[in-house]
């Protein structure tokens, strides 16, 4: 049976994960296709700089979140004069940290999928006079669907996951902060292994739950071999 603090961390969870996905998805989508449509000077920086959660460690990412994010950060004296108060250690801190980690996991996708579009059907709509808006909704998005799917639940699942970043930015504060992850960490150090169990085996069961459900999506509609 779950504690009510683990009932709690998993509302954090699912809350943090589901804020995390729809604004990558709606910051991701004007991004990847700016990546997509030409190439520019100085476009491999902002590649690398995307690209960079990949490789980093989460540590080395919630720190230097948390210095700027402080009371005596820059962005936090920023937010406290605008009588905000410091980013760090609230929700909200735990949200900008989240979508800056997983924003490769939602950009690399959608830029894959909006690569694949023959670039002549993005001319021939705008010659037939369709707005930027028409030809996105109509012409891209329905042929970017598997990408966008792809997106949005590698996007929440690796959310999910989270940990070295989470703490690091919001701490371990139960019905604020604390997710499922820093949970799972606080019953191994209670040596409280049932509970570490059955959280991290519901983890595990979902990210295998999700990934299945999207590879057999993707096989079905051809995107991957079958």
């Amino acid at each position: 049976m779950l504690t009510p603090a683990d009932i709690q961390a998993l509302i954090v969870t699912l809350k943090l994960a589901a804020m995390t996905t729809a604004i990558l998805l709606v910051f991701a989508m004007p991004l990847s296709l700016w990546l997509v449509r030409r190439k520019r000077r100085g476009q491999a920086l902002i590649e690398s700089v995307i690209a960079l959660p990949l490789v980093l460690p989460p540590t080395v990412l919630g720190f230097y979140l948390l210095v700027l994010l402080g009371a005596e950060g820059p962005i936090g004296r920023l937010t406290t004069a605008l009588g905000i108060g410091p980013l760090a250690f609230t929700f909200t801190g735990l949200v900008i940290g989240s979508c800056i980690y997983s924003l490769p996991f939602a950009v690399q996708p959608l830029r894959d999928a909006f690569a694949a579009i023959p670039r002549r059907q993005w001319e021939a709509a705008a010659t037939l006079g369709a707005s930027p808006l028409a030809v996105l909704l109509r012409v891209i998005l329905p042929q970017a669907r598997n990408g966008l799917l792809t997106a949005a639940v590698l996007t929440f699942a690796h959310t999910i996951g989270e940990f070295g970043v989470v703490l690091m930015i919001g701490g371990n504060i139960p019905g604020r902060t604390q997710v499922l992850s820093i949970a799972i960490y606080d019953h191994v150090e209670a040596l409280d292994y049932t509970h570490a169990h059955i959280l991290s085996a519901g983890l595990l069961i979902a990210a295998f739950v999700m990934l299945a459900l999207l590879y057999r999506f993707n096989r079905s509609h051809g995107v991957l071999p079958r």
